[in-house]
């Protein structure tokens, strides 16, 4: 995507409005983001003892639950079952995607769905910042931002009048969240809201309800937007390896680059490098916590298996 020219000068009360409504989402994302914390220490506690192939009861000894109440945990964050979500993390089962995931390249390439938007529904639209904007350190530039629930944690979300530009999840350390915030748009007037932030983050994580469009401002050089649109085309539920990836965005021989682009992604989710993993099948490095990636990859598979509870 070539890089676009700046839209004239948005307010910040024009900022803090172009996307959140006012209506603040109901209870299901702080429940979810509640959850979460018990689903990562699960997660935890099977990466350590995946020899041993703990049962359902261990699993729930290990985060202070009884078997039933963690089945049920499961069934209100993912939708499915602990056994049927494990299953979702095992490397076989993400062999069997990535197999897969070259067939579906393949057939949308036959019948002409390089459109992402063709492809699947995700409903991103982007715009990327020109190098003189970059250089320029956001100046000019209202970001709104705030911190609320997610269903993988509390979540720094921050956006202009031209899309969102932030995605961040936090660990526990709010201020270093926030401050690389500020270090990535030093002259950028930032515009606290948590209000609207979880309003916002109630888009992009919607629920049952439709998925309303979502439009990003990206901040990268050619290279790493032209990663990141390719990793747009990757619909939820489906993973690719770092090799596929290079491919897809018309680039075989520089997995190692792409590696790199991902890494340098800042709008967590959105742009989905949580869905691409080693070809061996393990899950490699994420900036946000492997725990955390792994829960991602299997609550989409979950939504995009409908939700059996298996």
């Amino acid at each position: 995507m070539d890089t676009a020219h700046l839209s004239p000068p948005v307010s910040p009360a024009a900022a803090a409005a172009a996307w959140p409504d006012s209506s603040a989402p109901g209870a299901t994302l702080a429940e979810q983001s509640r959850h979460f914390a018990i689903v990562a220490r699960a997660i935890a506690y099977l990466r350590a003892t995946a020899p041993q192939q703990p049962t359902l009861e261990q699993v729930a000894a290990a985060v202070h639950l009884s078997p039933f109440h963690l089945q049920r945990l499961f069934s209100d964050w993912a939708g499915v079952s602990p056994k049927r979500f494990l299953q979702y993390l095992t490397k076989e089962h993400a062999k069997r995607e990535l197999a897969r995931a070259g067939d579906v390249l393949t057939v949308a390439g036959r019948v002409g769905l390089s459109s992402g938007s063709r492809l699947h529904d995700l409903m991103i639209s982007c715009e990327a910042l020109t190098p003189g904007e970059i250089k320029a350190g956001g100046a000019g530039l209202t970001i709104v931002h705030g911190l609320a629930a997610s269903p993988f944690g509390p979540t720094l979300v921050g956006w202009t009048g031209r899309g969102i530009c932030h995605l961040a999840f936090c660990s526990g350390n709010e201020p270093a969240l926030l401050a690389e915030l500020a270090g990535r748009w030093p002259r950028a007037t930032l515009q606290r809201d948590d209000a609207q932030a979880a309003a916002l983050l109630g888009k992009v994580f919607p629920g049952t309800a439709p998925a309303a469009p979502l439009h990003l401002l990206l901040r990268g050089t050619n290279f790493q937007i032209k990663v990141w649109e390719a990793l747009l085309r990757c619909p939820p539920g489906q993973i690719l390896s770092y090799g596929q990836l290079a491919r897809r965005a018309g680039m075989p021989r520089a997995p190692r680059a792409v590696g790199s682009a991902l890494a340098a992604n800042t709008i967590g989710f959105l742009i989905p490098c949580h869905r691409v993993i080693r070809d061996s099948g393990e899950i490699s490095h994420y900036r946000w916590g492997s725990e955390r990636k792994l829960a991602m990859l299997g609550w989409e598979a979950a939504l995009a298996g409908g939700g059996e509870a298996g």
